[in-house]
């Protein structure tokens, strides 16, 4: 397996030299070899039915993180060119933003399908999902698993709407996990579990809306009034679809309250722990978790400890995390990836990072 992603960085190496996008070894993009944590193993369970002022620690996984894009000229130009605001009517009901990205892989002997959970956070389209969820977009032109397509599904029950593109990934998280590509329940903390995709066309060729209805995001460091008394968590779980996600997978939300706090650093909250509700399914995962004020705290991540918070319980990455850590591995806050030049960015993105990324998930499904 080295031996093969050594050639594979070789051959991006000399790729990126010609376009001229970077000016660094493909090399950085790894890390040091350590296992996925599990829950078990790096949770420190909290037993308290109201929320600590300091949150408990929770072990990183990421000893280096790439600056890949960080020093291509051509991705941070393509982030400061000035746009319009991102959400300028933003909507405080999480069902109205919702979306499901569904995929199929389709061989000569089976049909494959994923399901998970996103919200629209711009009026250009730009939708916020878990990176396990993402992932399977890099895999559409490998034929890995199959002749693959992925759709963006909205309304109750889904329907085919839209086609997306990926706008980023964290090059890090896909390094880590991906010999999880093929797991059928993978473990994790939500460590840097998110992605952006960036709505495209219709599925029909439609005009695309004018303004996308989008959920505002909460704008700053967590603080426990921002997380006080009940949140909304939305998605498409998929328990309820009673084994049809094709045709009768439906939108649903459920209110809880935030019971934990957690941190991969000394005091950021980067995770939060929910109490049990009707949302901890599978196909959850990706949806948004709004606060008293209707703004996005975080997003749903992991299947929580429902011995602690009771059956359904969940854990969610904040947004204030996702905001700090892409902004550590590109130089642009998150805000800054919802303005700017989106297209160029993509496209960037599609042709440095995604070959790569897509070799890597693939030589783990073929062993």
């Amino acid at each position: 397996m080295q031996f093969i992603i050594d050639i594979l960085v070789a051959g991006l190496m000399a790729y990126l030299s010609f376009t001229n996008y970077l000016a660094v070894g493909i090399e950085n993009l790894f890390g040091a070899e350590e296992p996925a944590p599990t829950e078990s193993a790096s949770i420190e369970e909290a037993k308290a039915d109201t929320v600590s002022a300091e949150p408990t620690r929770l072990e990183s996984i990421f000893a280096r993180i790439p600056d890949i894009l960080k020093r291509s000229a051509e991705y941070q130009k393509a982030t400061v060119i000035e746009s319009t605001t991102a959400v300028a009517t933003p909507t405080t009901n999480p069902e109205a933003a919702i979306v499901n990205i569904y995929c199929t892989f389709v061989t000569e002997r089976t049909i494959r399908t994923t399901t998970g959970t996103g919200f629209v956070i711009s009026e250009d389209g730009i939708i916020l999902t878990n990176a396990h969820v993402a992932q399977f977009l890099l895999l559409e032109a490998s034929g890995a698993l199959g002749e693959s397509t992925c759709t963006i599904r909205t309304g109750s029950p889904a329907a085919p709407r839209y086609v997306a593109e990926l706008l980023y990934i964290p090059p890090a998280w896909v390094s880590e996990h991906a010999s999880l590509i093929d797991a059928t329940s993978p473990s994790g903390t939500g460590e840097r579990d998110y992605a952006l995709l960036h709505i495209t066309k219709s599925v029909d060729d439609a005009p695309l809306p004018a303004k996308f209805t989008a959920l505002p995001l909460y704008d700053g460091q967590l603080t426990k009034n921002a997380i006080r008394g009940e949140v909304i968590a939305a998605g498409y779980p998929a328990v309820y679809a009673a084994g049809d996600t094709d045709t009768n997978l439906r939108t649903r939300s459920a209110t809880t309250s935030v019971s934990e706090l957690f941190t991969f650093g000394k005091q950021d909250v980067d995770v939060l722990a929910l109490r049990g509700s009707s949302m901890g399914q599978q196909g959850s995962s990706g949806g948004p978790v709004v606060n008293a004020d209707g703004y996005v705290i975080g997003m749903i991540a992991t299947r929580g400890n429902d011995a602690a918070d009771g059956p359904g319980s969940l854990r969610a990455i904040t947004i204030d995390h996702i905001n700090r850590t892409i902004t550590e591995e590109t130089n642009a806050s998150l805000n800054q990836h919802l303005s700017g030049d989106i297209t160029s960015r993509a496209q960037i993105f599609a042709t440095t990072m995604t070959p790569f990324l897509t070799n890597l998930l693939t030589e783990e499904i073929e062993q």
